[in-house]
């Protein structure tokens, strides 16, 4: 038999996978994906979605969406995303940049990937992963290998953020201590009324001028341009949506919205809802992110004036 036969032979029972999509055009595209991917589908459209989410085993779930789906049915579906992911379900959510907001503001679970139209590649990688969450059974290394290749890779985030997690930390422990007095657990304006929004803006327009002299993804680095913006916007008293979060971040939205979801999970950032609007939440800097910040620029400041 050939080689290429032999690839394609499925050892054991494949895992299966719940599909959905807005338009038959995504419901299509989803299926192709995860049969590309090694599950066995079951496919349903948003309206019986509940009946066949109740119904299925504790499969993955695939959300594809275009965009055309009602507000009402794409929220409870992600309400149900988001209480299953608690129970040990993973969910993949590929959709346009114009649905981040209210699909962050339903399921935002760390078991939930986010996929903002991202290329095969990364579907196919995102649907792998999930796969892997299961127990053990006979694989074939070559097509796993490209899934163990992306878990190594959220590993090595989860570390890169826990690093600049406890560099923040270390910042602010003798500066911000001695400002904070004794006792004083919240940050307040006059922890920031040395620090100028405008100075900041400037660091960041800085950091995007070198996009055009050099490719803007040698020096991409998402968590410390959102440490900025977010800074920023506290100062000004001005609220960051997760969509214009991804843009500051300055890295494609999916990579955005991974790194949003780890610093979250660190406590750096804090998610708070829109209370006019349930599509949409904010994020925010935590008080100890925002008190790190701070002591940093001050820091750098009394080394040069801009720092970028």
């Amino acid at each position: 038999m050939a080689h290429d036969a032999l690839m394609m032979i499925e050892y054991g029972d494949d895992q299966p996978l719940l599909v959905f999509g807005d338009t038959q055009i995504a419901l299509d595209q989803a299926r192709r994906d995860a049969e590309v991917a090694g599950f066995r589908v079951v496919r349903s459209d948003l309206v019986s979605a509940f009946d066949t989410v109740d119904q299925a085993a504790p499969a993955p779930i695939f959300l594809n969406l275009d965009g055309h789906v009602a507000r009402e049915a794409l929220v409870g579906l992600l309400d149900r995303m988001e209480m299953d992911a608690q129970s040990g379900r993973p969910g993949i959510v590929a959709a346009p940049r114009g649905m981040i907001d209210v699909i962050a503001a339903h399921a935002f679970h760390s078991s939930i990937t986010h996929l903002c139209e991202a290329p095969e590649p990364a579907r196919l990688l995102a649907l792998r992963l999930a796969s892997m969450r299961r127990p053990e059974r006979l694989h074939d290394v070559n097509r796993e290998g490209d899934a163990l290749m992306q878990h190594a890779l959220l590993h090595q985030l989860s570390e890169e953020v826990g690093r600049i997690a406890g560099i923040l930390a270390s910042l602010s422990e003798d500066e911000e201590a001695a400002r904070a007095g004794p006792g004083k657990m919240h940050a307040s304006d006059d922890d920031f009324a040395d620090i100028d929004a405008g100075h900041i803006r400037a660091i960041i327009r800085a950091r995007r001028l070198r996009d055009q002299f050099f490719r803007n993804d040698l020096f991409a680095d998402p968590a410390w341009d959102m440490l900025l913006d977010l800074m920023a916007a506290r100062i000004e008293k001005g609220r960051v949506a997760v969509s214009s979060l991804c843009i500051a971040a300055a890295v494609p939205p999916t990579t955005a919205l991974r790194w949003i979801k780890a610093l979250t999970d660190r406590g750096l950032f804090v998610r708070s809802a829109d209370p006019l609007d349930g599509r949409r939440v904010y994020i925010e800097l935590s008080d100890e992110a925002a008190r790190s910040v701070a002591a940093y620029l001050r820091a750098a400041q009394r080394l040069a004036p801009t720092v970028i």
